[in-house]
């Protein structure tokens, strides 16, 4: 067989956004003609043409790509600063380095080191940290590095630093696969990456322990997931994806914490997918999520 190429190879993202006026899309696909591109694909939203935000996601191949970048990026400072947006440019070919977080929980991690193996996320994933070690031999089993740091007691100092340690510079992201433990702000800071969490979302809300048993006894007919980016404030980052599922009386809090295991898996890989494609704008509290 003849060896395979990464589709992606050749193609850049561009992210476009700020105030939204008159020839913004001239503006973008001129600049990517002038640079030999060829637009595979253009997506575009604004939350109001009079006055409103403007974002966009543009994918276009360029043969030779690493070796343009630079004329392209002077050239995107010089073209789009008169009009006050902001870009990023990334090469589609390099996927992004993503850390897992973990506790006990394994759903949620499986579930993303399966779909990285069977090529669904274009991410590489160069450890998993966790506070436990049930999972240790399941990670390795994938071929990922596992490390176990401990978290215990009120202060999560000294565990946070070894984290950090572990992450600064390695990641370009990290993901919180149920991992039960809230990091401070100042983790957060220094990390320095953007943090995805998922976690249980119900109508009406149940917080605090045992969530699905509360549900069970207010009779609750939708179950459901939300990730998130995480903030400082907790549980209340930019939302990325949601999806929720039904269910009825004859249901044990087994059963719907089986189920809701289900959408958790669902909604943090979508999550993670469109974040690692750079299908994700982060305006203010909220985001644009070009799918």
């Amino acid at each position: 067989m003849p060896p395979q190429t990464d589709p992606r190879h050749g193609e850049a993202c561009l992210i476009v956004h700020g105030p939204d006026q008159p020839g913004l899309v001239a503006v973008v696909t001129g600049l990517v003609t002038r640079h030999q591109g060829n637009i595979v694909t253009l997506d575009q939203y604004s939350d109001n043409p009079e006055g409103g935000a403007f974002f966009q996601r543009v994918v276009f191949d360029r043969p030779d790509l690493h070796a343009a970048m630079p004329a392209i990026e002077a050239d995107l400072d010089k073209t789009l600063a008169p009009y006050g947006m902001a870009w990023t440019l990334t090469d589609r070919s390099a996927p992004k380095r993503m850390a897992v977080l973990a506790s006990t929980s394994d759903h949620c991690l499986l579930d993303l080191l399966w779909r990285h193996r069977r090529g669904e996320l274009p991410v590489t994933i160069p450890m998993v940290v966790s506070n436990h070690t049930n999972t240790a031999e399941d990670v390795r089993s994938f071929g990922i590095p596992f490390f176990h740091v401990p978290s215990q007691g009120p202060d999560k100092s000294e565990a946070e630093a070894k984290i950090v340690e572990l992450l600064k510079g390695n990641v370009d992201f990290v993901v919180l696969a149920r991992y039960m433990q809230i990091l401070s702000d100042g983790f957060l800071e220094e990390v320095g990456v953007p943090v995805i969490n998922i976690h249980h979302s119900f109508l009406p809300a149940f917080i605090g322990a045992a969530p699905y048993r509360k549900a069970k006894e207010r009779g609750v007919k939708l179950i459901g997931a939300t990730s998130h980016y995480v903030t400082k404030d907790l549980d209340e980052g930019p939302i990325i994806e949601q999806d929720v599922t039904r269910v009825d009386h004859a249901m044990t809090a087994a059963d719907l914490q089986a189920r809701g295991a289900y959408v958790e898996r669902e909604v943090l890989s979508r999550a993670v997918q469109w974040h690692a494609e750079d299908r994700v704008i982060r305006h203010g509290n909220h985001t644009i999520v070009f799918e």
